[in-house]
Parts: C-alpha cells; sequence; structure tokens
C-alpha cells in the first residue's frame, strides 16, 4: 500500500479537527452518571420497606396477615422523610387502604389496586426508576378511589374494562403460541395461570375456573402439543375462555 502524502493527511486533519473537538466537549457529559434524586441509603431502606410489604401482602392468608399494617406504616413513614409529594401521596393512599383491610367483606377493586400498587414498589431502582412519578400517581389515584367507595360488592366498570382489555391480549398471545411449532407449553401454562389469578382478584370466578381447567389440560398433555386432537382439545378451550371474557363488562 502506497503511503499517503502528509499534505493530504494535514488536510484530513484539519477538515476533522471541528468534529473531534465537539466529540471531546461531549464526552464527559455522556460518561457523567446522572445525579440520584434522593439519598442511596435512603432509597435503599424505601427498596427494603417496599419488598417486606411485598412478602406480608402474597402471605396475607398466612403468616404475612399481621404484618401488612405495620409494613405500610414503615413505607410510609420513609415516604414522609423523602418530602416528596408522589412518595407521600402513595404512602397515605396506602395508609388508608389498610384500613379498609379491617372490614369482613373486602372489595375485589381494592385487592386489585393493593396488589398492583405493591407491585410497583418491587422495581429493583426503587425511588430512582424513570418512572416512578408516573406509576405512583397512577397507583396512588386507584388506591384513593377504592378508599371513596362505600359498597363492597359494587363492580367497576372501568376495572372490567380493563380487565378485558388485558385478557383478550392474553388469549390472542395464547393462540400464537398454540399455532407456533412446535406449540410453546411455557407461555401457554403461564399466561393462563396469570389470566386466572387477575380474575381471582376481581372475583371474576367463571374466567377463573376456565383459565385454571386450560392450564391444566396444557400441562397434562404438554409432552402431545402437536397432536392434532390435544391441539383441539386446547383451541376449544381458549375459544371458550376468550367467548367468557368478552361477556364480562356487558
Amino acid at each position: 500500500m502506497a503511503d499517503i502524502p502528509e499534505h493530504e493527511l494535514e488536510g484530513t486533519r484539519a477538515a476533522l479537527a471541528p468534529t473531534l473537538e465537539a466529540t471531546a466537549a461531549i464526552l464527559p457529559w455522556v460518561a457523567k452518571p446522572k445525579k440520584p434524586r434522593f439519598d442511596p441509603q435512603l432509597n435503599e431502606r424505601w427498596i427494603a420497606a417496599g419488598k417486606r410489604l411485598a412478602t406480608a401482602w402474597s402471605e396475607r392468608h398466612g403468616p404475612g396477615a399481621n404484618d401488612i399494617r405495620p409494613a405500610i406504616f414503615g413505607l410510609y413513614a420513609i415516604a414522609i422523610e423523602t418530602a416528596d409529594a408522589n412518595c407521600l401521596r402513595l404512602g397515605e393512599a396506602l395508609a388508608s387502604a389498610a384500613d379498609r383491610l379491617e372490614e369482613n367483606v373486602l372489595s375485589p377493586r381494592l385487592i386489585a389496586a393493593m396488589s398492583a400498587a405493591i407491585e410497583c414498589l418491587s422495581e429493583t431502582e426503587g425511588l430512582e426508576h424513570p418512572a416512578f412519578p408516573e406509576r405512583s400517581g397512577h397507583f396512588a389515584g386507584r388506591l384513593e378511589a377504592c378508599a371513596k367507595a362505600t359498597n363492597a360488592d359494587e363492580r367497576s366498570a372501568v376495572l372490567d374494562q380493563l380487565f378485558v382489555d388485558e385478557a383478550s391480549e392474553q388469549i390472542q398471545l395464547m393462540h400464537d403460541a398454540l399455532a407456533a411449532l412446535p406449540p410453546d407449553a411455557y407461555a401457554l401454562t403461564t399466561e393462563a395461570l396469570k389470566l386466572a389469578q387477575q380474575a381471582e382478584l376481581l372475583e371474576i370466578w367463571g374466567v377463573m375456573h376456565l383459565a385454571r381447567q386450560l392450564s391444566e389440560c396444557i400441562n397434562r398433555n404438554s409432552a402431545d402439543l402437536d397432536s392434532p386432537a390435544v391441539r383441539l382439545e386446547v383451541q376449544n378451550r381458549l375459544e371458550a375462555l376468550g367467548t367468557t371474557i368478552a361477556t364480562v363488562n356487558r
């Protein structure tokens, strides 16, 4: 390869000089980590408190029943320390919802709102998650609406519609998993169990039972999902489940 003449190299360097200077000026800003909004130790305590509440809530029918209120007020105490409006609103909404937990008949809306809010607290970044302000505001709003409700048996048309929309997407995912070659047994089972759990939270018992039966059918025939007979049975159960979901908000 012939050597490049020196005068051409100098011309190239001169042409690139402005670009290189601009890049050098930007690099320190790109490499500089974003400054935390909260004290790292405070955020660690918030994350730990959220995990404690999540554990208590998941075990609310057993050993965690007596720890839900202490866990909520422990989180609320940290929210006060943050002096952040979003944290305070979510903490207050959870504390108000905790008072409703003493009722003999719990509203399905309250259970669903609590579950969603507590799941929001499981983010590993805690208070520093980019979407935390929006999420905390959304879930606090749901909890506040539940706290104002007076009839525990009252169903929410909005909540039912949200369930139908999300469940319909899960049904489509299961149809896609069944159509795959070979059928995706894991995706089918996962979505069916998730759907059953969501229906249980809202006390939509028909959907819950159909989703559980579908999951059991898939587990029972997981090695034979390629079989036309098994595929047809799963397909029929899926269609029955989809039809039942479509009637929830009618």
